[in-house]
């Protein structure tokens, strides 16, 4: 409950664009999913959401089937009310991507930006690696992007892990294909840079 409360506390006391991680749109998210060439029902879940803007653009783009997964009640809320009456379109899910339990095989492309380098120890990762085996489609997708080795070394007053593209396929295993990685500078509303890896897997049917 302690991280809840943390991400509670910053959703209610900021802005959602005075975070650091704070993006306009999720341009490289939007330019790995849209390369996957899926179907716009394909079932699509964002993993750490929150009050992102990925899911506006995913709407936008015609995209039928999107979840939205956060640990901040508060977070969904903000990305609801801005999105306004297409917010009924999508299903919006407050919990702890460690401790939830999601249907098996629903999702066929898993989205994550900034929320596995949270986890920093063996046991929440191994959680967060079971529940995508769990819940995405054989041959399914994973979009996910952490900070990288020359990235900053906490966020948010919290302790991360650093991973290389490499080091972020060992931790997800031979389940797993390497398919794509890109490195990224990401300009935060303070005029600071953080320094991200995003990797596409696909699992193994």
């Amino acid at each position: 409950m302690h991280k809840k409360s943390h991400w509670e506390t910053v959703y209610t006391t900021k802005e959602s664009n005075a975070v650091s991680w704070f993006q306009p749109h999720a341009v490289t998210s939007i330019e790995f999913i849209n390369r996957l060439n899926c179907e716009k029902s394909a079932a699509i879940i964002d993993v750490g959401g929150g009050a992102s803007t990925l899911v506006d653009d995913l709407l936008l783009n015609g995209h039928t089937n999107v979840s939205v997964l956060d640990l901040s009640g508060a977070a969904l809320e903000t990305a609801k009310k801005r999105i306004g009456e297409s917010s009924a379109n999508v299903k919006w899910i407050e919990a702890d991507i460690t401790g939830v339990t999601l249907p098996k095989q629903q999702f066929d492309v898993w989205h994550d930006r900034a929320v596995f380098h949270f986890l920093t120890t063996p046991e929440e990762r191994r959680a967060y690696i079971k529940n995508v085996l769990h819940a995405l489609k054989p041959h399914g997708h994973i979009i996910i992007a952490t900070f990288s080795e020359d990235g900053p070394e906490k966020c948010s007053g919290l302790p991360i892990v650093r991973y290389s593209a490499e080091s972020l396929h060992g931790e997800f295993g031979d389940h797993f294909v390497l398919k794509d990685q890109r490195h990224e500078t990401h300009k935060t509303p303070f005029g600071t840079t953080q320094e991200f890896v995003f990797c596409h897997f696909v699992k193994k049917g």
